[in-house]
């Protein structure tokens, strides 16, 4: 599992972002599981890639959430 780019997340459509939240959530939680009854995962970095690539598409999703809210454009502020 290699970590996604930010500028690969934010060319994904809302939808698309959400359903690729619920995938890595629900791999997580599998990691989690194995790990949970003792087994060794294959992977140990495997779950941080996971909960960073989740934080990451939920960052985005709650900037954009914000910006409509706002009305404000996405991207960096104008000074």
């Amino acid at each position: 599992m290699t970590l996604l780019r930010m500028r690969e997340l934010r060319a994904l459509s809302d939808e698309d972002l959400q359903k690729r939240v619920a995938d890595l959530e629900n791999d997580l939680l599998r990691e989690r599981g194995t790990a949970a009854m003792g087994g060794a995962p294959p992977s140990p970095g495997r779950l941080r890639a996971l909960r960073t690539n989740v934080a990451r598409a939920l960052t985005i999703l709650s900037e954009r959430a914000i910006a409509a809210r706002t009305g404000a454009a996405s991207g960096p502020r104008a000074r």
